[in-house]
């Protein structure tokens, strides 16, 4: 075997033994179970795990992009010295189809899978009514039609990017619970493609001074009793960074995932894209 053959070996050796496969598998596993979580919590509006398990997906699904990349770099170098790939590298982790949670086979899809409607007044509805400072604006009759969080975060964006704040207030209090909280999961990854588009390069630290600057005014205008702390927490987790130390009161569970919808939403007005948010698949971050 010649030195290129046995570099070549090596380097199919190191491509093999990346954990994509793990990853894909614990990626599935959280979705599964944020997506249980989020029906448990149909009926309570009490803290229980979903804004840590969002951060957690989005931090696995950034390892498997970057295990993908990886694993295209190593075959654009064996091409590069002559030895073509042994076979294309395994497929990535990919969101499953119909939504952002993978499902098992013991749950139940369609029409059987759907709970009750929320009753008028319920707690996701009365939050989103306090945010909006619309605490004396009767509720809207629940949409049947926005079943999925990918759905409200199309309607979401075009209500932000509109400038249509009573529409906006109506698109978020007219849904479910469950299809409510789960902005908080399907958000993130465009936001972290939007704010890249925006600074032209992925987020990091430095950035986050100004991406408070370019949304701060704009959320406090369509969400203006959003705490200050939640808006701050989820732009530091675009940029990658740990929430802030100073102590920040537990915030509601509506209140991330309204503000992350409405942030999508403001990124996309001031890109000037007008789209229909894709959640189901994102760029390849490069990193220098």
């Amino acid at each position: 075997m010649s030195i290129i053959e046995e570099l070549g070996a090596r380097v199919r050796a190191a491509c093999d033994e990346l954990p994509v496969e793990l990853v894909i598998k614990g990626l599935d596993s959280l979705k599964t179970a944020s997506e249980r979580l989020r029906w448990v919590r149909q009926e309570s509006a009490d803290p229980m795990g979903v804004p840590e398990l969002s951060a957690a997906t989005e931090h696995l699904e950034t390892a498997g992009h970057a295990l993908r990349l990886a694993q295209d770099q190593f075959a654009a170098y064996l091409t590069a010295i002559g030895l073509g790939p042994a076979g294309p590298p395994a497929a990535g982790p990919q969101r499953p189809p119909g939504g952002p949670a993978a499902r098992t086979a013991d749950e139940p899809t369609g029409p059987a899978r759907r709970v009750a409607p929320a009753a008028t007044g319920g707690w996701w509805s009365v939050r989103v009514a306090e945010l909006f400072d619309s605490r004396d604006t009767p509720a809207p009759p629940p949409d049947q039609q926005v079943t999925d969080a990918e759905e409200l975060l199309r309607r979401v964006t075009t209500g932000v990017r509109s400038g249509d704040r009573s529409r906006l207030h109506t698109e978020l209090r007219a849904v479910e619970a469950n299809v409510g909280l789960g902005l908080a999961s399907v958000a993130p990854p465009m936001l972290r493609d939007l704010a890249t588009k925006l600074l032209g390069h992925p987020p990091r630290a430095a950035d986050l001074p100004r991406l408070r600057r370019e949304v701060t005014g704009q959320v406090r205008d369509l969400v203006p009793n959003l705490p200050a702390g939640v808006l701050d927490t989820l732009l530091s987790r675009v940029c990658r960074m740990p929430p802030p130390k100073e102590p920040v009161e537990q915030p509601h569970p509506a209140d991330p995932a309204v503000a992350a919808g409405v942030l999508t939403g403001l990124l996309m007005r001031r890109l000037g894209l007008d789209q229909r948010p894709v959640t189901a698949r994102r760029p390849r971050e490069t990193h220098a």
